[in-house]
């Protein structure tokens, strides 16, 4: 019986209280996934890219510096300023900081889910501001839907796994002519309907 291929998995850095008080923050969100999706950047860049200065910008990544999310990308480097890189594939956040003793990690928790959702929505608003400069097949890869499913909460981990599983199966393709860098997102929620709240 054949072996089934191994499913490369990313490397991510997974959130605690101290790390995350360190990233939430939207301009350190929005500077570490521009790291992650566009590769090596100096300050300056970085700042033209999103419409920042310079000098909050350096300072933002010497704060995500220090919590371990960025360091030096000294390879690009050929002048005096200075390069950076993102540490990690991903950030994996743990549920259980919405629920810590602290209060200041339980608004950085809400903060930090809050600004990934607004970027998702601000990602997807790009693309169908833009969808017509993209070919027919490029459009026709595209995707908007939305499913209801009727599952325990165990299953609904199970169908996460399983997505994130094949996500990642098409993470280390080799390069070829026509490949995008492609945005996949992911919400699965409960919903409360009427037998939920009939039952309550």
């Amino acid at each position: 019986m054949p072996e089934t291929p191994e499913v490369p998995q990313p490397q991510l850095r997974t959130l605690d209280a101290r790390s995350l008080r360190g990233l939430a923050h939207p301009l350190r969100m929005r500077m570490l996934a521009a790291l992650r999706h566009e590769g090596p950047a100096t300050a300056s860049q970085l700042a033209e890219r999103l419409g920042e200065s310079s000098g909050s910008t350096s300072y933002h990544l010497r704060q995500l510096a220090a919590y371990g999310f960025v360091e030096d990308a000294p390879e690009h480097g050929k002048g005096r300023e200075r390069w950076w890189k993102a540490s990690h594939d991903g950030t994996r956040f743990d549920e259980s900081l919405l629920y810590d003793d602290d209060p200041s990690t339980r608004g950085a928790a809400d903060l930090f889910l809050h600004e990934i959702a607004t970027i998702h929505a601000q990602e997807v608003n790009a693309w169908l501001g833009s969808a017509q400069a993209w070919s027919v097949e490029w459009r026709r890869g595209s995707d908007l839907s939305d499913f209801t499913l009727h599952l325990t909460a165990e299953e609904t981990l199970e169908l996460i796994h399983k997505m994130h599983d094949l996500v990642n199966s098409y993470r280390d393709l080799p390069p070829a002519e026509g490949r995008q860098p492609v945005r996949v997102h992911t919400h699965t929620f409960p919903r409360e309907d009427d037998r939920t709240r009939r039952t309550a």
